[in-house]
């Protein structure tokens, strides 16, 4: 598992493969040798203790180290009913302990019951340690966060900079995340792990909180996602979804799901938010795109496109047929799915089994699946069961229920003779009747109310038993009536019963086989986000990626944005290397709009495609070791979190700085502009230098700024790590052309007027503006303009003749000297 730090004041220097750390400097002195080897045999052996929260689909997790005392956590991450993602958790780090809360759901309970009884887990099976769901509340655990005394803050601190120093590197926007946190600390404070024998007010210590994401996962934050619109939800334009329905904006998961089916829809997004480095499982999701590439196998996509359109929800069904809730619409869809599945093993049997995928196909879509789907269509009644709103089976199933069916149906013509015979023993003042059949109650005879029957003892007829009244009706039981009953039975209840009973022994026969259905749903879904991506590769022109192990950053040949590509009328490709130990640093400068956040953003989405196994937008691209991606690209206000946008973007870099290493890709773009000018250049350049210090360990870095003085006052130090970039332009005349195409160089100015004049402000301002920027960079005070000066004085004075006109001489109540105070007296001051 690799762990990424989170603990400013060193940068990551690797511990060992695989994992990063960021820890303080040790205050205690440094051990002889013979004295380090002697510590180190007395040492304890490491614990973890684990605490793991599961809801609605997704994975909160934080765990103790005793080995460095430090807590290590995952931000919010989806994971399948399987709980797969927290198996290969446990795999890794082998917990002594594992806590939850109390209140769980099945699958849970289940996962935790199993993890119990594997007696051959080494090094041995955990403990499995409930506490009370109060203990994990949001706000309780936020508390304890806050409140905790960490060893790496310093008493100085007041409550406000501890909290902001936690949020640069706690994600508290990840709620499972810090109730696990919140419930791990008072597991630690009622275990007292590591301080069992010392006194009550020594507390548990906790050296640092440490990221951590699974090997060959890449790590990627939720800014990163948002910024490079990997992700983004917009409200539904429906009236009837305004309160809970969310729509797919524009974004990259929008432009490439294609799924037909929702399992293949949850699998694309799962493979967004679980970005690898795996090359084998990326190739082989290349292979399947490829495959589909070809011409001669476009009709063979759009066939197996069609089938998976059949595979619905199989998990739901078959929960609701162990709890005996199945819905008559369950066998259709059930049907359709093992059918549909059927034909994709047939289909794929026809393919290369070199791929992995055809051949996994091909061989565990397995012969149950026709038996089942041959055991409901020969047992169940489709359209009967739809129209009854039940379970209906076809007829020569049982012959008992084709034979109480046959009475059932001929009942109504037996009924109305049975009718005709009872109306001629009534009175003869009742003009008809009939006999009815009600389920669960029987036969009935049922009469007309008369005028005369007013009084419920005037129902009463004699040789007949008064039951109930219903729409001006008289229902009774008559000798015949019962005798029916004892004749025919419960019929509609009986039938009911029986065909009960074969749903359920046909439920059991599908829940014995359900393991191949879950199989299926997962190899349907593999093969249903692959169409997708092959689709959208076909219609906008993508490119495989190479993937190369021993180059450390991306090479980019002629990329495109896959967003703006489809906005824009004309795009111009763009490259980009980032390899070696020369240029990790570039420097981008431009004028305003001439793209240099959209070449940001495109060297982003195109290395973040590569990691989920996709095709991109370029020509050629090369994509190395990349363990995370981070982004300083958005501003935004948090009112929730009571931060400012400077401070959202102090913490966006901090996160950066802490977490990077040297095979992480940073895009930082206007880094410094939410302050002052020079403060904001200071920490650019601070932070710039901080990374180059680091050499040949320093991240893959993208700066786009502004700051021209950077690079003119020589703030970053010279050498092969920086390289500067510029977005090439031409003036003509007063006009300014923009050719989107990055070049090595620096900007000469960034061209703020001919933005502004695109913008559509006034030409008066446009000249103002230039004139105040000369002055400034030639260090000469600004004046007022004499002209603008002269022309608000002439306005005053118009307006004050305007007033005097307006007074009525011969007015007796006419106060002068009261004008003259209010009026012209601050009217001359002014102009003098």
């Amino acid at each position: 598992m690799a762990s990424v730090g989170a603990i400013p004041g060193r940068t990551p220097q690797g511990p060992g493969p695989g994992a990063a750390s960021a820890s303080f400097p040790s205050l205690a002195p440094v051990p002889g040798r013979g004295e380090a080897e002697e510590e180190e045999n007395e040492q304890e052996p490491a614990e973890i203790h684990l605490c793991v929260l599961w809801t609605s689909g997704y994975l909160g997790i934080a765990y103790y180290d005793t080995s460095d005392s430090t807590i290590h956590f995952m931000p919010d991450a989806p994971d399948h009913e399987s709980l797969k993602l927290l198996e290969r958790v446990l795999d890794e780090i082998n917990p002594r302990s594992v806590v939850t809360s109390a209140k769980q759901d099945e699958n849970m309970t289940r996962f935790l019951g199993k993890l119990a009884s594997q007696e051959h887990r080494e090094p041995k099976r955990p403990e499995i340690v409930f506490l009370p769901s109060v203990d994990f509340g949001l706000e309780i655990s936020k508390q304890r966060l806050l409140s905790g005394n960490y060893a790496f803050i310093p008493d100085s601190m007041t409550t406000t900079e501890k909290i902001l120093f936690l949020s640069s590197i706690i994600p508290f926007d990840c709620l499972l995340t810090v109730r696990a946190l919140g419930g791990l600390l008072k597991f630690l404070g009622r275990r007292r792990i590591g301080v069992e024998l010392e006194d009550y007010n020594i507390s548990v210590p906790i050296l640092g909180f440490k990221k951590f994401v699974l090997t060959h996962l890449v790590s990627i934050d939720q800014d990163t996602y948002s910024v490079l619109q990997i992700f983004k939800s917009e409200s539904h334009p429906s009236v009837y979804k305004v309160a809970s329905g969310l729509k797919e904006g524009l974004s990259l998961f929008g432009i490439l799901n294609r799924c037909r089916c929702k399992w293949g829809e949850k699998l694309l997004r799962l493979w967004f938010t679980r970005p690898t480095q795996d090359l084998g499982e990326l190739n082989a999701r290349l292979d399947v795109i490829q495959f589909f590439l070809l011409p001669q196998n476009l009709d063979m996509a759009q066939m197996l496109h069609r089938l998976l359109g059949h595979i619905k929800n199989v998990p739901l069904i078959l929960k609701r047929m162990k709890l005996s809730h199945t819905k008559a619409s369950d066998w259709q869809v059930l049907y359709k799915t093992v059918y549909s599945a059927l034909g994709l093993r047939d289909a794929c049997r026809s393919l290369p089994q070199s791929i992995q995928l055809f051949q996994d196909i091909a061989q565990e879509f397995s012969d149950d699946l026709h038996h089942i789907a041959s055991l409901i269509g020969k047992v169940v009644d489709f359209e009967g069961s739809l129209a009854e709103n039940r379970f209906t089976v076809l007829p020569n199933i049982d012959p008992d229920i084709d034979e109480k069916k046959r009475r059932l149906m001929g009942l109504p013509s037996f009924l109305t003779e049975v009718a005709r015979k009872e109306l001629e023993n009534l009175d003869s003042r009742i003009p008809s009747c009939s006999v009815i059949y009600i389920p669960l109650i029987g036969f009935l005879l049922s009469i007309p109310r008369l005028p005369s029957m007013a009084e419920a003892s005037d129902f009463e007829i004699e040789g007949l038993d008064f039951m109930f009244l219903s729409e001006e009706k008289l229902h009774y039981r008559s000798a015949r009536t019962k005798e029916l009953d004892a004749l025919l039975g419960d019929l509609h209840c009986d039938i009911r019963d029986q065909e009960t009973l074969l749903m359920y022994q046909l439920q059991c026969q599908v829940l014995a086989r359900a393991a191949v259905l879950t199989r299926v749903l997962d190899l349907a879904s593999r093969l249903d986000v692959l169409l997708a991506l092959a689709s959208a590769a076909r219609d906008y022109g993508y490119s495989r990626p190479r993937y190369a192990p021993q180059l450390i950053g991306v090479r980019i040949q002629n990329g495109r944005h896959p967003l703006m590509e489809l906005c824009a009328r004309t795009f111009v490709p763009n490259s980009a290397e980032c390899g070696g130990d020369r240029g990790r640093v570039k420097v981008i400068t431009g004028p305003n709009s001439s793209g240099k956040s959209i070449y940001l953003k495109q060297v982003g989405l195109i290395t973040f495609m590569a990691l989920v196994g996709s095709f991109v937008p370029a020509e050629e691209a090369e994509i190395g070791a990349v363990d995370a991606i981070f982004t300083r690209i958005h501003s935004c206000d948090s009112i929730s979190l009571g931060l400012s946008t400077f401070m959202i973007d102090l913490n966006q870099m901090a996160k950066a700085v802490n977490n990077a290493t040297k095979q992480s890709l940073v895009l930082i773009d206007e880094f410094g502009k939410g302050t002052n000018t020079v403060d904001g250049l200071a920490l650019l350049a601070a932070v710039l230098r901080h990374w180059l210090a680091l050499g040949p360990t320093c991240p893959h870095i993208f700066v786009a700024t502004n700051f021209l003085s950077l690079v003119q006052l020589q703030l970053l130090p010279q050498g092969p790590l920086v390289q500067y970039l510029t977005m090439e332009t031409c003036e003509d005349g007063d006009d300014l052309v923009f050719f989107y195409q990055v070049c090595e160089g620096i900007a000469k100015a960034s061209h703020a007027s001919h933005t502004a004049a695109r913008a559509g402000l006034p030409d008066q301002l446009l000249t103002r503006g230039k004139e105040v920027s000369d002055l400034i960079r030639s260090g000469k005070p600004i004046k007022p303009v004499k002209e603008l000066l002269k022309e608000k004085q002439m306005e005053n004075c118009q307006t004050l003749v305007d007033k005097f006109l307006k007074l009525d001489l011969d007015d007796p109540d006419l106060d002068l000297d009261l004008f003259m105070s209010q009026e012209v007296l601050p009217a001359a001051t002014a102009l003098l």
